[in-house]
């Protein structure tokens, strides 16, 4: 078993249903303020209004020529605090206006405000004219970020709930610096955005331990050859960024995916249904919900080969074995307090054959998703399914990203009674 921290690449979560969502960026001086440009241009794709706040600071790396062209609405700039199309006062009427704040790249002159309550300038009045959740992205220089004032003044701000963050991360800096500090890419701010949207900033997970299984388990029959089969692991690094985004402790056990695991998720690399039996088991007892999303594989070959067979010498029947019965082992091992949530992935009626793993494998609940529907299942960018739990509850999701679904189950499973 392998411990690992991140693997390769982001996946592509996107929501399409953002039509007509407030979104409001405020922009620091810093150079990761080209980031900033991908983050309004894929809001405003996703159907998201869009308004934008530019610091002095800011100017200097990028133009405010730039982000109204992205955002398609004037940027807003210092000195200005009351405008003639504005019959009130532009920071109040932003600060109402918006459903989410994002402030990106967040300096530490910024920073230093906002803990202290100071507004000196058009987005730090925005703050405070504002009620929304507001996302934090961090960047600047290794000794800055670790600074005792810093730190200090991060964790004040982070002591207030409507404050939320994503960031930062570590990896080589402007400055040829290679440490933290570094601003987190636009695919975690954009899914930070979306969950905030979807929640408003509530963190019902706080203090929760959450256990995530994802990933399509490999079954080899000699070193390259395997029984397996499609499943990429999105939803379930979906459902881990949804649970740390509600403030969750969150481990992913995860086989073997091409996607990069979401920065501050404890992730178990895994191959075959063995030794995600193994991790699952010694996670287990810690947790309080439990969401086994992997694809599992149902049989593995009988015996295993140590070297690759020769073409000639492949059986021309295979024996086959059954692998452990993961999801039915974590139901009789289950405590009170704990909630275990099941997938079943299924093609044609999905409604039946998810309520007999529900009740056979005593689960509180179960995510039925159909794999024989556009854009739903293995490998796409979004997903559907129909909620069941044990009190009889059932709740259909329509099409949606798997992000959306994700944060739609956790509503889902908050409401199960012991």
């Amino acid at each position: 078993m392998k411990h690992e921290q991140r693997p390769n690449r982001t996946a592509n979560i996107q929501n399409p249903k953002l039509e007509g969502r407030r979104v409001l960026v405020g922009v620091g001086g810093g150079i990761a303020a080209y980031k900033v440009c991908e983050v309004v241009s894929n809001l405003f794709k996703s159907g998201v209004d869009i308004r934008a706040i530019l610091t002095q600071a800011a100017q200097e790396f990028i133009t405010p020529l730039t982000i109204t062209t992205l955002s398609r609405h004037p940027a807003y700039t210092d000195p200005v605090f009351w405008q003639p199309s504005h019959t009130r006062p532009v920071h109040i009427e932003l600060g109402e206006w918006a459903e989410v704040f994002v402030i990106a790249p967040l300096t530490a002159n910024t920073l230093g405000k906002l803990a202290h309550g100071l507004a000196d300038n058009l987005l730090t009045n925005t703050v405070l004219a504002s009620c929304c959740p507001v996302l934090l992205a961090p960047a600047m220089n290794t000794e800055m970020w670790e600074q005792v004032s810093v730190q200090r003044n991060w964790q004040q701000l982070l002591s207030d709930p409507r404050y939320h963050s994503v960031g930062p991360d570590a990896g080589l800096l402007a400055c040829d610096r290679v440490g933290s500090g570094r601003m987190a890419e636009p695919e975690e701010i954009l899914a930070s955005v979306r969950s905030l949207l979807h929640t408003n900033g509530k963190r019902d997970l706080v203090g929760k331990r959450v256990l995530i299984s994802t990933g399509g388990t490999q079954e080899y029959l000699d070193p390259v050859r395997f029984i397996g089969n499609p499943s990429t692991g999105k939803m379930g690094l979906a459902l881990a960024q949804a649970a740390l985004h509600r403030g969750a402790t969150v481990t992913l056990v995860h086989a073997p995916i091409s996607w990069e695991v979401p920065l501050g998720v404890r992730a178990i690399s895994v191959v075959n249904a063995a030794q995600m039996q193994q991790a699952m088991l010694e996670c287990f007892p810690d947790a309080d919900v439990i969401v086994m999303a992997a694809a599992v594989a149902d049989v593995k070959p009988a015996e295993y080969a140590q070297e690759k067979l020769p073409k000639k010498l492949l059986p021309n029947s295979l024996p086959l074995e059954p692998v452990p019965d993961i999801l039915a082992e974590l139901g009789q091992r289950k405590q009170p307090h704990q909630r275990l949530i099941g997938f079943a992935a299924q093609s044609g009626y999905i409604v039946k054959p998810a309520l007999e793993k529900l009740r056979n494998k005593k689960l509180d609940a179960i995510a039925a998703n159909p794999i024989d529907k556009p854009n739903s299942g293995f490998g796409s960018d979004t997903n559907q399914a129909i909620f069941l739990d044990k009190q009889g509850r059932q709740l259909e999701i329509e099409p949606c990203s798997k992000l959306e679904l994700a944060h739609h189950l956790f509503d889902f499973v908050s409401n199960i009674s012991g």
